[in-house]
């Protein structure tokens, strides 16, 4: 009987070995090779309220390649942002220096000369300009005079478009979920069938909203149209000016000035002493300032807690009543409905996360949403200080910013449960955030190319064919003359 068993071990170990073989060239190895030489670049998102600095990399020999762009590091610079610097200039551009002295340390020095450095400006200076262009253009100038110092490839200060802001968001976030292309594991590019996802931007003094139509929009503003990787895209977006987080809140206050004398999304418990000149210098305000009032005047106002009264003051931000299309969000604007998947990222995941991390509360459908509102409203000051200790900044707002997320996605862009169910509220993917520095540093930098990129360095579909056929016929051979000598073994034992 051992003979039996010993007269077994050379096919046995022949399979065995066989299978080896076929692990050892069919599975990817890892590349054991030094890694490629990386190329970085630099986008400084000047919001209204703070401006961001990221730092991007990707392989050097890849430059057409996607998924491979990547977020390196981030660095927030103190103070408030660029627009906030209108009265002193200089100091907007000495705002950005310890940023970008980090970044000096950051991207090796070999590279500083060829990284391609952005600062792209929103909002905040939309509205400046807006008020005043000179002062919008000094603040421009002092931060340029600041960039150009640095070692890195400068390539200018600008003003996005509200347009702008909403697309390179959406390019942002579809690129880093790889909705436009992905690469194979046979070395090919391929379309995922799952499609483009809509996404939202909740800023200082704006909110975006992009996604893709299936058909041309009423109001050709609104309608911007790419070509990425050979696929074209119809997308529909629009930027609301005066509806960012900020702008919404001094509009607010003003609101309760005006028509209360207290403030109804504030908690009960909490008062502010209110300084006119900072509620009504904004332009957003401008429809409610009053004929005449002095600036230094002090105002002493205090929370209620009341949900709705703050629903019903935050409603009166949106106008749905003038449409001259055959569908409107609100103001008179054209959007088609809203279909699809959606990401919803800055305030609104902030306020989103707070519901849900903070509060403990459930927010997975537009009732559980207005359930969650109508709690944090309820809340008194020291209820909500208990919650969070030491949040002091922001804590007064979140009833008031949340009525509005509600609001702004239930009647202003129409969500209803069923397409609510396909929204996600991301401040990543991956690592990277999401926003739109991202797209906008791809669409400068040409790394989003027109046309599909060919097939990718590393081994071919011929070579992976061979492989698989050796891998087969080693195996098939293994298993023959392991039969074979079963089958002597049992006519000796027979005989």
């Amino acid at each position: 009987m051992a003979g039996k068993v010993l007269s077994l071990l050379p096919p046995l170990l022949l399979a065995a070995a066989g299978l080896a073989g076929l692990l050892l060239l069919c599975v990817p190895t890892r590349d054991v090779r030094e890694p490629p030489a990386l190329k970085y670049g630099i986008v400084l998102d000047a919001g209204s309220s703070h401006t961001s600095m990221f730092i991007y990399k990707w392989p050097a020999d890849k430059k057409n390649d996607t998924g491979i762009v990547g977020q390196h590091s981030s660095c927030e610079v103190h103070g408030g942002g660029i627009s906030s610097y209108a009265d002193n200039p200089s100091r907007a551009g000495q705002s950005l220096v310890e940023c970008l002295d980090q970044a000096l340390q950051e991207v090796p020095r070999e590279r500083h000369v060829g990284t391609p450095l952005y600062l792209g400006a929103t909002a905040g200076m939309r509205l400046l300009k807006l008020t005043s262009p000179e002062a919008s253009a000094n603040v421009l100038a002092a931060v340029t005079q600041t960039l150009t110092q640095y070692p890195f490839d400068f390539r200018g200060a600008h003003i996005l478009s509200g347009q702008d802001e909403g697309v390179f968001g959406w390019v942002t976030a579809n690129y880093l979920l790889e909705n436009f292309i992905k690469y194979g594991w046979v070395g090919q590019w391929f379309r995922p069938r799952k499609g483009t996802l809509g996404a939202m931007d909740l800023g200082g003094a704006s909110t975006q909203i992009t996604f893709e139509m299936a058909g041309p929009a009423e109001d050709p503003t609104n309608e911007v149209q790419l070509r990425l990787y050979g696929q074209h895209y119809r997308v529909y977006t629009h930027s609301f000016l005066c509806y960012g987080r900020d702008q919404v809140l001094l509009r607010l206050l003003a609101g309760a000035l005006q028509t209360y004398g207290f403030h109804p999304c504030w908690p009960r418990g909490y008062s502010s002493q209110v300084l006119l000149q900072d509620v009504y210098e904004s332009p957003c305000t401008a429809a409610q300032r009053p004929q005449t009032f002095t600036g230094s005047t002090r105002v002493n106002l205090s929370g209620t807690s009341d949900p709705a009264l703050c629903r019903g003051l935050i409603l009166e931000l949106f106008n749905f009543s003038s449409c001259h299309f055959s569908q409107c969000s609100f103001n008179g604007i054209f959007q088609p409905p809203v279909a699809g998947n959606f990401i919803g990222f800055s305030a609104f995941f902030y306020t989103v996360d707070f519901l849900r991390t903070v509060m403990g509360l459930p927010v997975e459908t537009l009732q559980q949403l207005e359930v969650a509102v109508v709690t944090i409203c309820n809340q008194t000051w020291s209820e909500l200080q208990a919650r969070v200790p030491g949040e002091q900044a922001r804590l007064p707002d979140y009833c008031a910013v949340a009525t509005f997320v509600q609001q702004l996605l239930s009647q202003g862009y129409g969500f209803q449960e069923h397409t609510f169910r396909g929204v996600t509220f991301q401040k990543k993917a991956g690592d990277t955030t999401v926003g739109w520095a991202l797209g906008y540093m791809l669409n400068l930098t040409n790394l989003i190319p027109a046309e599909p990129p060919g097939m990718r360095k590393g081994t071919d579909l011929s070579a992976w064919v061979a492989l698989v056929l050796l891998c087969t016929a080693i195996l098939l051979a293994a298993a023959v003359l392991l039969l074979r000598r079963v089958r002597a073994a049992k006519l000796s034992s027979t005989i």
